[in-house]
């Protein structure tokens, strides 16, 4: 792969051992070392090539950076021609490229906007319903700001009504410190951002002895994260998942409704499950194909002896979600998961490495649920596949390749045979 100009010393020597790439704990192969490309009897696999760390892609376009920048791509990364100068830009956990061009992206606790390309950037303020800024705490550490934007799933947008609409909530407290829990929207292009719903304050995830209580007051609806957030165009409903486990202050898993009414701007959620964690629902993964839910469980916790984890792939009509024995389960992997996507009936999913005996473990039907395999990516060694966003342009889906669970690893691209 040539580099463009801007990259003059950006060999993937350079990169893996440069400091801002020890800072972010990326581990990028070069495109076409032995193992970082094949096939197998339902997809073709490779590595992202060395360079930015791709973290979001839509149709021709990819949004990557490194310690010092951000970078745009309009060839599906295979080069990287505008950039931006962003010295945080290591501690990027979230972006994404809208309909009109416009990029949204955010550091652990500040979110931004590019309207030009990356010729420039400016900082956008979340609002609340009532139109004033929400503002982020105020850490006792700076380094440990929390995460308030980063995502567990890769799907973030839908076309509603001829509007392009983004929705999606912050997967945190695992790193970077305690954060409010929190589902974002827009309908602007990014240009305003504002809370559509806020979780309430969870003792278990605040900052010991300080006076600033995170999370919503008026809720008493608790998580420690949110999974996923996906919408349902055959109801104009948007569903949410939670996680994880009953710490002694109420369960943390739960299963939200969502309606938006656009003319006044305003949301309405309904809980409709709240459970431990040895169940279904603690889940992510949503997706909707043809009025049916569908979801992955990584249900955990103790079970009795000789009995098994409530988990599988599952599916079921929206209106059978709070009732189990309605539910079809389409596989059983035995493992936890709780990421997947579903497109031109491909359904893709992926183990946790640190609950599987699977080193890179993927799940996957190219028809729709009707037959199923399962492979072991073991050359990339112990990683949780997430943020599995649709397929770019040339037909590749783009996976974060995480280490354990949560910290950054490497991005592969998959293009299923279909």
């Amino acid at each position: 792969m040539k580099l463009p100009s801007h990259f003059p010393t950006l060999t993937r020597r350079h990169f893996i051992t440069s400091t801002t790439a020890a800072g972010l704990g990326l581990s990028l192969n070069s495109f076409g070392a032995p193992g970082s490309e094949g096939e197998n009897d339902h997809f073709h696999y490779r590595l992202a090539p060395a360079g930015p760390y791709i973290d979001s892609q839509r149709d021709n376009q990819a949004i990557g950076f490194d310690g010092r920048k951000l970078y745009l791509s309009e060839d599906n990364a295979r080069t990287w021609m505008r950039s931006l100068a962003f010295p945080d830009a290591k501690n990027i956990t979230f972006s994404c490229i809208l309909k009109n061009g416009n990029i949204l992206f955010a550091t652990r606790a500040n979110l931004f906007l590019s309207t030009d390309r990356l010729k420039s950037c400016r900082e956008i303020k979340v609002k609340q319903s009532d139109g004033s800024d929400y503002i982020p705490h105020t850490p006792k550490n700076p380094e440990l700001p929390g995460w308030y934007f980063h995502p567990l799933d890769g799907v973030h947008t839908w076309e509603i009504d001829g509007r392009e609409v983004l929705v999606w909530g912050n997967y945190c407290n695992v790193r970077g410190g305690p954060v409010p829990i929190n589902i974002y929207y827009s309908t602007d292009q990014g240009e305003t951002v504002k809370l559509a719903y806020s979780f309430g304050q969870n003792p278990r995830f605040q900052e010991k002895d300080s006076k600033n209580v995170l999370g919503n007051p008026d809720n008493s609806v608790i998580c420690r994260h949110i999974h996923s957030v996906a919408y349902n165009p055959s109801e104009n409903a948007f569903y949410a998942s939670t996680g994880d486990i009953d710490r002694g202050h109420g369960h943390e898993c739960h299963w939200l409704r969502g309606e938006y009414d656009a003319k006044a701007d305003s949301w309405k959620w309904k809980v409709l499950v709240s459970v431990n964690s040895n169940s279904r629902y603690k889940s992510g993964g949503i997706n909707f194909v043809d009025g049916m839910v569908y979801w992955a469980a990584d249900a955990n916790g103790r079970v009795p002896a000789g009995e098994f984890h409530d988990r599988g792939i599952f599916r079921c009509h929206p209106d059978d979600i709070p009732n189990p024995k309605k539910h079809e389960m389409l596989f059983n992997p035995l493992y936890e998961s709780a990421n997947m996507i579903i497109q031109d009936q491909t359904i893709l999913s992926a183990h946790y490495t640190p609950a599987s005996p699977y080193h890179c473990g993927f799940i996957i039907s190219n028809d729709m649920g009707k037959t199923w395999a399962q492979y072991d990516l073991k050359q990339f060694g112990r990683r949780s596949p997430l943020r599995i966003e649709r397929k770019n342009s040339d037909g590749w889906f783009r996976v974060d390749l995480r280490q354990g669970w949560i910290d950054w690893g490497e991005v592969l691209f998959i293009k299923p045979k279909v």
